[in-house]
């Protein structure tokens, strides 16, 4: 096992360069499934090595539940720095583990307070609430999911602009993208070094909701004015009152950022859209930045996943062979 052990903890460093170049270069589809796949296996496999460096400390505990076999100094000695990596580990693990069960309750307190907000109402696919406080969301959930919008947005668009709107949240829906930001931030949770994966997921799902929406209205210019007008009547809160939070962890809200800054993410959906429509390819070319930065990103969770792997292996049959039959 030696110090491949640690590797799937640092590895997630090699996919910082794609995190960025992927949102300017790649088709947002493309960008999401990509950072979302190389978010979760190298979050899966970093959680997996904590749990081996754990038992490597929970070994040492006096008084610990495990065979006796377990603290063997053959156990020990598979982890470099057994005595301090081995107890490090399990606070470490136990914080992940606190810290992504917490993620999962808020987000699903968090949809059951939306839908329960919305107890009462008819259950049509677009519910326009009477509020002047300009916002919409998209509501997965059963038995249909739900756009959700105000009528101090809906005022402030005119006829085309609100049918991009409802396109953007519908393609939001349609796409599931509450599961990819769910999943890339579960993944940040569990390890720290994955949060720009997180934070480009966020955009890319929002600039794959724009590319939908400008597709359906046959406007790329239309959705960008829909963006921007949205963005200005927002204001500095673009989420529900309701919700009581800053956005939706794991849902899509329309626009996610919240004014019309100078830079940021709501120009840049508009500058996107008012430039040519990104070409849809399943894997950029090795002779680009963005592709070179993929194929780094794939050797780097390879690794990751071949370590994590081995480690697991290594670890079974040491434990096997040190524990009574």
């Amino acid at each position: 096992m030696g110090v491949f052990v640690f590797l799937p903890l640092v590895l997630p460093l090699s996919a910082w360069p794609v995190a960025r170049l992927a949102e300017l270069h790649l088709h947002p589809r493309t960008a999401t499934r990509l950072l979302t796949a190389f978010a979760t296996v190298m979050a899966v496999c970093s959680t997996l090595c904590l749990a081996l460096l754990m038992v490597v400390g929970t070994a040492q505990l006096p008084g610990n539940p495990l065979p006796d076999g377990w603290s063997d100094p053959e156990v020990r000695a598979a982890v470099p720095y057994d005595e301090i990596a081995g107890k490090a580990a399990i606070p470490a693990l136990v914080l992940v583990l606190a810290v992504c069960a917490r993620t999962l309750w808020r987000h699903h307190r968090i949809a059951r307070g939306a839908r329960r907000a919305l107890t009462g109402l008819p259950a049509p696919s677009v519910v326009v609430l009477p509020e002047e406080k300009p916002y919409a969301y998209a509501l997965p959930g059963r038995p249909r999911d739900r756009v959700v919008v105000t009528t101090g947005l809906l005022r402030g668009l005119v006829p085309p602009e609100r049918r991009a709107l409802f396109a953007h949240e519908r393609a939001h829906l349609t796409a599931r993208h509450h599961r990819y930001l769910l999943a890339v931030r579960l993944a940040a949770r569990a390890n720290p070094f994955l949060g720009p994966l997180r934070t480009a997921v966020t955009y890319t799902t929002e600039r794959w909701a724009d590319e939908d929406a400008a597709r359906s209205v046959g406007s790329r210019t239309v959705v960008a004015r829909a963006i921007g007008k949205a963005a200005l009547l927002s204001g500095a809160d673009a989420t529900p009152a309701s919700v009581g939070t800053s956005g939706f962890p794991g849902f899509a809200a329309f626009p996610r950022s919240p004014g019309f800054p100078s830079a940021g993410p709501v120009p840049r959906r508009v500058a996107a859209l008012l430039g040519p429509a990104p070409v849809a390819r399943s894997w950029p070319s090795v002779f680009t930045s963005v592709g070179l930065a993929a194929w780094g990103a794939a050797v780097g969770t390879l690794v990751s996943a071949m370590s994590s792997a081995n480690s697991a292996v290594t670890m079974f049959l040491i434990l096997y062979a040190a524990t009574p039959l």
